[in-house]
């Protein structure tokens, strides 16, 4: 693998902190992005050699422009941009307020959309480039009603991910756009949503999907960055339920959560 340089958004912890480690031990410079100084820094220090770590507020648009040049400054380039910070919320929709979905928005959407405004550019550039925005499965299937903002949040990602991906394929085909969608992770990610996480029943865990862990799905991205992509799931029971879900919406509700 050649040397490069990626940078990761939210890399204090969970999937970003795993992709981080691997990228880095693979050889690669490593750019660190999360609020969390200490416990980024901890991470880092299980990167290799070629770190580099910037407290970075993701719904700052400056602070993520800061990112982008704080990064170039130090390592000359940028191969890949992985928008992966996000924050789960505890509510339904009938019970979000206004300040629930702008801070969830503003974390889980506007972060990529600042993060694209920012690498994008640079990328058209070079002439090459692959950004990655981590997305999830309840972006796509409502399992988990009680995230609510938060999978509308990612399904905005979804289609945002999507349409540039069109814009750039005929004018820059050197860039590479992927979303990642994971579904279950063993992570913090639970118990540092917003208003805590409900106990789920069985439907809100997507019945037979088995949880991954942020390494597995890390793997699953490593592969990605070798292998570009558009669109990947990273839990094998996820491509199928999708396709059951959009083929026929009543019948899959009805099956999964019953009629009442």
């Amino acid at each position: 693998m050649d040397k490069k340089v990626i940078v990761v958004t939210g890399a204090s912890s969970g999937i970003g902190a795993a992709l981080t480690q691997k990228m880095g031990q693979a050889g690669w410079c490593v750019v660190l992005a999360a609020r969390r100084e200490e416990e980024m820094k901890k991470v880092a220090a299980e990167c290799g050699s070629n770190t580099l770590t910037v407290k970075t507020d993701v719904t700052k648009m400056g602070d993520m422009d800061r990112l982008k040049e704080e990064a170039l400054e130090k390592f000359g380039q940028i191969d890949v941009w992985v928008n992966n910070a996000g924050r789960g919320i505890g509510k339904k929709v009938m019970e979000l307020t206004e300040s629930d979905i702008d801070e969830i928005m503003a974390v889980n959407f506007k972060s990529v959309f600042f993060g694209i405004k920012a690498v994008v550019p640079y990328f058209q550039q070079q002439g090459k480039g692959h950004l990655i925005n981590v997305s999830s499965f309840l972006g796509r299937v409502p399992f988990a009603q009680f995230r609510s903002v938060y999978n509308a949040a990612k399904s905005a990602v979804n289609i945002l991910t999507a349409n540039l991906r069109m814009d750039l394929r005929r004018s820059h085909p050197g860039i590479k756009v992927s979303l990642v969608m994971p579904g279950m992770v063993m992570t913090d990610f639970g118990k540092n949503a917003l208003y805590g996480t409900p106990q789920m029943p069985l439907q809100a865990t997507g019945g037979g999907m088995k949880p991954q862990t942020a390494d597995e799905v890390a793997d699953i991205m490593v592969e990605l960055i070798n292998n570009p992509k558009p669109e990947v799931y990273t839990n094998p029971y996820s491509p199928e339920a999708a396709k059951k879900y959009y083929t026929d919406v009543a019948a899959f509700e009805d099956e999964m959560f019953g009629r009442g």
